[in-house]
């Protein structure tokens, strides 16, 4: 069995942001292996990030971003379970980080769920169209692929974060829950385009 150091585990909650003895507890679970501790405070963390998520968040902020030249404005609620955490700095610099994917994503809907049906249904008229001469089990299943594509593109929770695409802002979301420990939900959002 490796010995844990406090470096060691000092080390692990820089690179993640989970409490000592999180860090410490998995690096004891992965015999000192830092990559594998990693992956074990992540399935952790999905796991509490999921209970919180049926917890209520009634608290929050109004967010608002500016872009350059002022050409381009976004209004966000973001909400929490307390107001001590919507006055956080964490909790406000996540407010403004989605903003600004916001403003440069153009996201139409926060999620799948609240995508207007009458825009899904001409999606699909458009994909059917395109696969049109194909077998019919073929062109349901390109269908289908095209929606999940179109849906992932105008979806904010599905959306890469623009300041990281390898994370989705869904992720992103996750990862502030299991850091500041409440629920977090992106409420509503509005973006204003000059001229649109």
């Amino acid at each position: 069995m490796a010995t844990i150091s406090a470096s060691m585990v000092n080390e692990l909650r820089k690179r993640t942001g989970a409490g000592l003895m999180d860090c410490k507890g998995a690096l004891v679970e992965a015999n000192g292996n830092e990559e594998e501790a990693i992956a074990i405070l992540k399935k952790k963390g999905i796991a509490k990030a999921a209970k919180k998520a049926g917890r209520e968040a009634a608290e929050g902020i109004v967010e608002s971003y500016i872009h350059m030249g002022g050409k381009v404005g976004v209004m966000l609620e973001l909400n929490c379970e307390s107001d001590f955490v919507a006055k956080n700095e964490q909790f406000k610099a996540l407010a403004r980080d989605i903003c600004m994917h916001i403003a440069a994503a153009s996201p139409i809907a926060v999620s799948r769920e609240e995508v207007d049906p009458a825009i899904l249904e001409k999606e699909r008229e458009v994909a059917a169209a395109q696969a049109e001469g194909k077998p019919a089990a073929a062109v349901e299943k390109i269908v289908e692929g095209k929606i999940n594509k179109y849906l992932e593109q105008i979806c904010l929770l599905e959306q890469p974060f623009v300041k990281n695409t390898d994370q989705t802002i869904g992720e992103l979301l996750t990862h502030n829950i299991q850091t500041i420990g409440e629920n977090i939900k992106v409420r509503r959002f509005v973006r204003y385009a000059l001229g649109e």
